[in-house]
């Protein structure tokens, strides 16, 4: 076998070519990342659950399979899964101490179908606790440092962004719930896809439900790469029907609407006066709307007629999470902690609280209130194509251990509520929109920027194939310093 011919930081789609073309071995390619996990991944911790050994193992059936001519999405490739995601014999914990222990019976669907095509899964990586934070600490697996700069957070609740951004793994998968995969995309300056919510559903993540078709709406499962084609090939592997709906029905997704940014027609959601952005990342945003612009995309601000000053979509957003995670609380714990959410003083929190003590009757009607919006949403997709807006209102900030009522960010030096965090990522969540997380450079304290691409519900390609666009006309990843040795 010859020498090595790519370096782990080539895109998945280079590694996958170097595979079919005998390039490179599985089993090589694995001991590739082995080494770099050894030498990087104790100060980073962002793989908190290896599996190397049956890594090593299904690596080198992969090569016999190739030897006898077979061939498949995936086969051969390293890559790693988010804690939280059921990988059969592995813990699923949600950084919780009392679930180390807590092995996995079955493969999530995601995970089954990633086994399907051949790939080599070298471990699991770590989240918040009980991945309901945009940082990746917990008190047992401990904090995850992002590979631009360790003292501050990779994001959360998917801290595998830093192994993917550091050349650990080439592909990464995890959940968003509320922006868990755009925002480690975005503070790692790596690419994340939120997934159409029934394209990928959440089924198989703690914490939730194992089972099939459960009644949450919101959470989806997708990839996250240093490529948008690499997303695009993960996204294909992954998305489809539950187990049990398969006679019923098949996912076909539509090709993206453009295949050149001169025909795109792209809506610039409009600045949000009470969730103001970082002026890096405004300024970013400005710039490629210009440069979009200039080549002959139809640019402007817009956005749904119904989003309003965006205040009650996020308001409902938070009642609806907060009724549906609070599903297995009894009725004096959930007042308990409506009654702590109220003092707070904020209305986010007063959102939350209402979601907590929710009667059944008012859950239903929020369903139909987010109907409204997903109307809107449809209505709106029209007459454009993807709406382009910030992931996070800030670049990553220092780790934050606080307590949640004390916390807060600075934006452009005024101190707001600590949870205006999930003002724009919601913008995709509340309607199940898919959406794409990607690189536009850096802040002037070199810290990596990300927006995101929302687009047409089930029409995933078409804001992943935005995203690929951009990155070839302006550039995308871009390694972090201190990562070269092998």
């Amino acid at each position: 076998m010859p020498a090595m011919p790519l370096d782990a930081f080539a895109p998945a789609t280079e590694m996958l070519r170097a595979l079919r073309a005998r390039e490179v071995s599985a089993v090589g390619l694995l001991e590739l990342h082995l080494r770099r996990i050894r030498r990087y991944n104790l100060a980073l911790n962002a793989i908190v659950s290896p599996d190397f050994e049956a890594a090593r193992r299904t690596a080198a059936e992969a090569d016999a399979a190739r030897g006898q001519g077979q061939d498949s999405p995936l086969l051969g490739l390293p890559l790693t899964i988010k804690d939280c995601i059921y990988v059969k014999g592995l813990p699923a914990t949600g950084g919780i101490p009392d679930r180390a222990a807590a092995l996995a019976e079955d493969d999530a669907r995601l995970v089954a179908r990633v086994k399907e095509a051949g790939g080599v899964i070298m471990g699991k990586t770590n989240v918040s606790e009980m991945a309901a934070d945009f940082q990746a600490t917990n008190p047992l697996f401990g904090r995850t440092g992002n590979p631009w700069d360790l003292s501050r957070t990779p994001g959360g609740s998917t801290g595998g962004a830093a192994a993917l951004a550091a050349g650990l793994t080439p592909l990464e998968f995890g959940g968003d719930f509320g922006g868990s995969i755009r925002c480690p995309a975005a503070f790692c300056g790596v690419f994340g896809h939120k997934s159409s919510e029934t394209a990928v559903r959440g089924t198989g993540h703690f914490p939730a439900s194992s089972l099939p078709n459960q009644a949450f709406v919101m959470p989806v499962l997708g990839p996250l790469a240093r490529s948008a084609e690499d997303l695009e090939v993960a996204f294909d592997v992954i998305a489809g029907p539950e187990v049990g709906e398969d006679v019923a029905w098949r996912l076909e997704m539509p090709p993206p609407r453009q295949r050149r940014l001169a025909d795109f027609r792209v809506a610039v959601l409009s600045p949000v006066p009470w969730a103001p952005v970082d002026a890096d990342i405004a300024e970013a945003l400005d710039d490629l709307a210009g440069a979009l612009g200039r080549l002959g995309a139809r640019v402007r601000q817009a956005q749904p007629e119904a989003f309003g000053d965006l205040r009650d979509h996020i308001a409902l957003f938070f009642a609806m999470v907060a009724a549906e995670t609070s599903a297995g609380l009894s009725e004096e714990e959930c007042h308990t902690r409506a009654e702590g959410l109220r003092a707070r003083g904020d209305p986010y929190s007063a959102a939350s609280a209402r979601g907590l003590v929710a009667r059944a009757g008012e859950f239903v009607a929020w369903h139909g209130e987010r109907e409204a919006y997903r109307a809107s949403y449809r209505a709106f997709f029209r007459d454009w194509d993807v709406i382009l807006a910030p992931v996070m209102p800030v670049a990553a900030f220092p780790h934050n251990d606080a307590p949640w009522p004390e916390r807060t960010i600075t934006v452009n030096g005024e101190t707001l509520p600590y949870r205006v965090l999930w003002a724009y990522t919601t913008l995709a969540n509340l309607s199940g929109q898919p959406a794409t997380a990607f690189p536009v450079g850096l802040t002037r304290n070199g810290l990596p920027i990300g927006l995101q691409a929302i687009g047409p519900y089930l029409e995933d390609r078409t804001p992943m194939r935005f995203a690929a666009l951009v990155a070839q006309e302006f550039g995308g990843f871009r390694r972090p310093m201190g990562y070269d040795a092998d």
